[in-house]
């Protein structure tokens, strides 16, 4: 046993510090990227936002939605080939910028995947996504669909720590998914006592990424669009959304009424809700790890969107950072113990 007590942080605990800036508006910033990948030759450009693989936030028509705003979807795994084949046969042909098609690791898994990229094979992304990124068989998978699919954009996940980005980059991954535990309805921390502040899983797991020429998703805990942007602060290449995307027209997740209001269901992909709906119940052998929520029903998905990209400009303007990939270099993060004066929040 050991204990590291180098100081771990979140969200939470810091704040942008303003720098002088040349900027007149918010208007003449652009939150467009282009990356190029580790492995893939898949050249790509866009907002790098992402609405998570969650079957009440990653679905078809809030893929449509986003990718209007050049934002991307991480399909949830749910789908089947002929939901695939029926999505691609309509949608836009630009939309494989916007998607990526999701997998779990196991034997049939390989199968499914393999015929939806041969039956679509303009499909550039696929996301391989467990709970524990850190087992022995995640990183042979990741090799193997490296092997199956050699042109195609892998992103892995999820891990926090550095060493591990790098075993899945060298593995063949392009894109590696970072957070375990900071989602809203998540509960591995309180259930297994493992975790990891996001904000500093942020900055050790891009220090370890970018050293090799791959890229990293921020993958939960924003709440706010000021959390969006302290993610692409602290270095992240993406930022991936559950709850904030959730309780939309595009979202998944039954809608039901309660005393005169609108709510749509959100829960995560280890909840019993999930494990019901996909596996026939939670197995004797594990524990549920999410929970299910009632998020006040929010319309179409746009405006949300708008309100998270305004955030994101408006921070780019308070530390001069005419575009997003100048904003890392632009932050200096400060230390705090308040955000926020509550005296009128419900």
């Amino acid at each position: 046993m050991r204990i590291e007590s180098d100081l771990k942080l979140g969200f939470k605990d810091v704040m942008f510090r303003p720098k002088r800036s040349t900027l007149k508006s918010r208007s003449q910033v652009s939150l467009e990227r282009e990356y190029k990948f580790l492995h893939s030759p898949f050249k790509w450009k866009g907002v790098p936002i992402m609405a998570a693989n969650m079957d009440t936030v990653g679905t078809f028509q809030a893929a449509l939605a986003l990718a209007e705003k050049q934002l991307f979807t991480a399909i949830h795994k749910h789908y089947s080939i002929e939901e695939w084949n029926t999505f691609m046969k309509s949608a836009p042909k630009d939309i494989i910028n916007y998607i990526a098609v999701s997998t779990g690791t196991g034997k049939e898994d390989v199968d499914k995947v393999q015929t939806i990229f041969k039956e679509n094979p303009t499909l550039q992304f696929l996301c391989i996504d467990v709970a524990n990124g850190y087992s022995e068989h995640f990183v042979h998978f990741v090799k193997k669909m490296r092997t199956l699919l050699p042109e195609k954009v892998i992103i892995a996940g999820n891990v926090v720590t550095g060493e591990m980005v790098e075993e899945l980059l060298l593995s063949g991954a392009d894109i590696v998914k970072v957070g375990i535990g900071p989602g809203s309805v998540c509960t591995t921390r309180v259930k297994t006592g493992v975790g990891y502040p996001q904000l500093s899983a942020i900055i050790e797991c891009a220090d370890a990424a970018h050293g090799l020429g791959g890229h990293i998703i921020s993958d939960g805990g924003c709440s706010v669009p000021g959390d969006v942007a302290k993610a692409f602060g602290a270095g992240a290449d993406f930022v991936m959304l559950g709850g904030m995307l959730a309780g939309h027209d595009e979202s998944g997740g039954e809608l039901v009424e309660r005393n005169g209001q609108m709510y749509k269901l959100f829960y995560g992909m280890s909840s019993d809700t999930a494990m019901n709906k996909h596996a026939g119940g939670v197995a004797e052998y594990r524990a549920s790890e999410g929970k299910t929520v009632e998020v006040p029903y929010r319309g179409p998905i746009e405006d949300t969107v708008l309100d998270i990209l305004g955030g994101l400009r408006s921070t780019c303007t308070y530390v001069g950072a005419a575009q997003l990939r100048e904003l890392s270099k632009r932050t200096t993060f400060i230390r705090v113990t308040e955000q926020e004066n509550r005296v009128f929040t419900k």
